[in-house]
């Protein structure tokens, strides 16, 4: 992949916001211009990394945040303790519902990347208090995503926090029922900024990068992060990364990826690449729909899909 075929690409699949529509349940997500595209593809064995269209704006990175609070919080308490809290499944319930844990009497959130189970994971991390867990997230998705650029958005936030009462609901239910720990409007605070900080499309290939190579940044050569962790993360992305359209992009895209409400997709092709994309209009399942468009067509000429 080179310079130009991929500005081509992007070009090709600008047109495809127009069939979605930015996030409307947070209010500040409402006012993004939906109108940007753009992706960034960290090659792991040339170490470069190539960007084209709107690849270097900031936005809310939202449920991406779900990936790298998994892994920090599997460095802080291992991959034992993580997952006798949450559970590794698939879920064919919508990404904040209660259903699975009630109707099934799970005694876990059926996995990380739904809301109630990234909220019981963002109850693992340590900390001496709210700030300074939120502050350990904040610097590891700094060193994660190479960008020591990424900070809070507080209207994100204060939106986040003012518009979350499901995750509210969803964290004293597993309160009330033994699920998580810790304070429960603590534990929603930390979830809510780690929802609201401002990434780019070059940050999440950078993030994907690291996945890709089994923990270790390629940029420097330095393990952030355990192999097996690694290994678990791309697994689950594989699995339940973009919601309830998960089985459907692993068959016609076929990476490990996680999507936000943002408009973000990040996504790890194992020793090959990490790619990050960005295009805020939404399609019915909460992804993005210029981005997945772009991000099956970038597979397709780099050969790629795990799949095949």
């Amino acid at each position: 992949m080179n310079q130009q075929l991929l500005e081509e690409l992007v070009g090709k699949n600008f047109h495809y916001y127009q069939t979605g529509q930015v996030a409307n349940y947070i209010p500040a997500l409402a006012e993004v211009n939906p109108k940007q595209l753009g992706m960034a593809i960290y090659d792991i064995k040339q170490n470069n990394l190539i960007q084209a269209g709107d690849a270097s704006a900031r936005f809310a990175i939202e449920s991406i945040s779900k990936v790298p609070v998994l892994l920090l919080a599997i460095e802080d308490n291992g991959l034992e303790t993580v997952f006798e809290t949450i559970n590794t499944e698939p879920t064919g319930f919508a990404f904040n519902s209660i259903l699975n844990m009630e109707i099934n009497q799970q005694k876990h959130p059926m996995n990380p990347f739904v809301n109630a189970g990234a909220i019981a994971t963002t109850s693992l991390i340590h900390g001496k208090n709210m700030d300074d867990k939120f502050d350990r997230i904040l610097s590891f998705m700094k060193e994660i995503c190479h960008d020591p650029a990424i900070t809070l958005n507080e209207e994100i936030y204060l939106s986040e926090s003012k518009t979350g009462d499901i995750n509210r609901s969803l964290a004293y239910y597993m309160k009330g029922n033994q699920m998580i720990k810790g304070n429960v409007e603590e534990i929603l605070d930390t979830y809510f900024k780690q929802c609201s900080v401002n990434v780019t499309a070059n940050g999440l290939a950078h993030l994907g990068a690291v996945l890709a190579n089994k923990g270790i940044a390629p940029w420097n050569n330095t393990r952030i992060i355990s192999e097996k962790s690694a290994t678990i993360v791309k697994s689950i992305m594989t699995t339940a990364g973009l919601y309830d359209e998960s089985g459907e992009f692993s068959a016609h895209v076929g990476v490990p990826a996680k999507s936000g409400v943002g408009g973000g997709l990040m996504a790890a092709v194992p020793n090959c690449y990490g790619f990050g994309v960005f295009s805020p209009a939404l399609d019915n399942c909460g992804n993005s729909a210029a981005g997945i468009q772009l991000l099956k067509d970038v597979v397709a000429q780099l050969h790629v899909d795990i799949f095949d």
